[in-house]
């Protein structure tokens, strides 16, 4: 990136009682230079605002030029938010995996929702997943100089011709090159395998774990964790392409498969490695591993090992929670899913213990999207809508967050699903008041119709 691509990053929320708000920063203002040097990133703001003494440039929100000085203790935060976490832009995906979620939406949607992210320093900060495809000899340089490790990236496959296929990009077979790199670095990566029935399944998907396997070695090892994950297909995808969705008897067989090498990876390396993401054990009808299987939860992100922690989390959780003092009678509905449907009955089961609760679990697939197994993250509007609306939902409706989707200059705030529906025009057309739920005190809490603590933390418990 060029000097000339880096915008000054604009402040949207100065926290109290920070160093930020005793200067004067106010939301609107931009942030130019850090010690005379234009920080590309979060990661570079960061970097510079470490310093003990910091001459800052900063345009106000009236576009006049202040420089400040601060001397403050070593890493002591400022207390800036910003707009992006890049202010150079996104670095965009040069690939065309058939099966990626971007080209499988409809046309004519929030711009947001076709933005194809493959940005190292966003799999840095926040866990998104990268291909290596698309960096530069000075990006490498960057990864290195900053060590910024551990990053997530999408493998698929390790045999050359078999991930430019899936990638649909000749730069894809790099990858053993790359992974060669990165332990001659001492940095890792987290990796993640989407399996394509008919493409990189059976011997293909045993050569990949074998070959990321080898990698997982040494005090630091390169490959730290893989993640096994079930190809998602929806309806607008193009009609022409080579993708076959995963049936239950092939999730039965990958499980059968990947099973067998975690049992020969727990021997040599203590550990797993090599996880299956919930997703094969639901399409399969299989129960999901123990909570010990998932040892310190190393690819949660990538839905492996969710639903058990969530399990976990609500048991802890209902122990300080529930039972709830006798309170008048109450009946809502729990927007779920289907995909979760079995897992969560114990759930609805403890809650409905509760004197004068009652919890409806609405379990339901997708008709947008054209799926008949639906995590609950994909759920959109229309679809609610389509399968409630004649439905008694009681005192009201149960919505995770998850489903929303944070929103651009056409829909400027998080309160959103996937198809541009807002929670407002949800809640006006089923006549039903909706309840935000974040997590599981959330959720316990808007059931009982009491105060929600912030978090898990504020009731003592922590997520893994």
């Amino acid at each position: 990136m060029s000097k000339s691509s880096i915008q000054p990053a604009t402040v949207t929320r100065v926290l109290p009682n920070s160093i930020a708000e005793e200067i004067g920063f106010e939301p609107g203002d931009r942030l130019v230079s850090i010690n005379g040097q234009q920080p590309r990133d979060l990661i570079d703001y960061q970097f510079l605002c470490a310093d003990e003494a910091l001459e800052l440039t900063v345009l106000d929100t009236v576009g006049q030029l202040h420089r400040i000085d601060i001397e403050k203790d070593y890493d002591e935060d400022l207390g800036l938010e910003f707009e992006s976490a890049l202010f150079d832009g996104l670095i965009q995906c040069n690939n065309r995996c058939p099966f990626c979620f971007i080209d499988q939406q409809p046309p004519g949607k929030r711009q947001t929702l076709y933005l194809k992210d493959d940005d190292y320093r966003l799999s840095f900060l926040y866990g998104s997943y990268l291909t290596l495809t698309n960096l530069s000899p000075p990006e490498w340089q960057r990864i290195a100089q900053m060590r910024l490790s551990p990053l997530y990236v999408s493998v698929h496959a390790t045999e050359p011709e078999v991930r430019s296929r899936l990638l649909k990009n000749e730069r894809a077979g790099q990858l053993l090159e790359q992974l060669k790199w990165f332990r001659a670095n001492r940095l890792q990566i987290h990796a993640q395998v989407v399996v394509c029935p008919g493409i990189n399944d059976g011997v293909h998907l045993e050569r990949t774990l074998r070959d990321l396997a080898r990698f997982h070695r040494g005090e630091t090892p390169a490959v730290a964790s893989v993640a096994v994950v079930p190809v998602g297909l929806t309806r607008f995808r193009p009609a022409a392409d080579e993708l076959m969705p995963v049936s239950p008897a092939k999730a039965q067989e990958v499980i059968s498969q990947v099973q067998a090498l975690q049992a020969e990876f727990s021997q040599r390396f203590g550990s797993v490695f090599a996880w299956l993401a919930d997703e094969w054990f639901l399409i399969a009808r299989q129960p999901l591993p123990p909570e010990s299987h998932y040892e310190d939860y190393p690819q949660i992100g990538n839905g492996v090992g969710s639903i058990r922690q969530f399990l976990r989390q609500f048991e802890d959780c209902a122990e300080v929670l529930l039972p709830a003092p006798r309170r008048p009678t109450r009946r809502l509905t729990w927007v779920v899913g289907n995909a979760v449907e079995k897992a969560f009955e114990p759930i609805v089961a403890r809650l409905n213990q509760v004197e004068g609760l009652t919890v409806d679990l609405a379990a339901i697939a997708s008709e947008y999207w054209g799926q008949t197994i639906t995590v609950t993250g994909l759920l959109t509007g229309k679809d609610i809508l389509t399968a409630l609306s004649s439905r008694d939902l009681g005192d009201g409706l149960l919505l995770p967050t998850l489903m929303l989707k944070q929103g651009d200059q056409k829909l400027p705030d998080d309160s959103y699903f996937l198809d541009d529906m807002s929670v407002a025009e949800l809640e006006r057309q089923l006549g039903c008041k909706i309840l935000l739920v974040d997590d599981i005190p959330t959720l316990i809490n808007a059931c009982l119709q009491t105060e929600q603590p912030t978090s898990l933390k504020t009731i003592g418990l922590t997520q893994s």
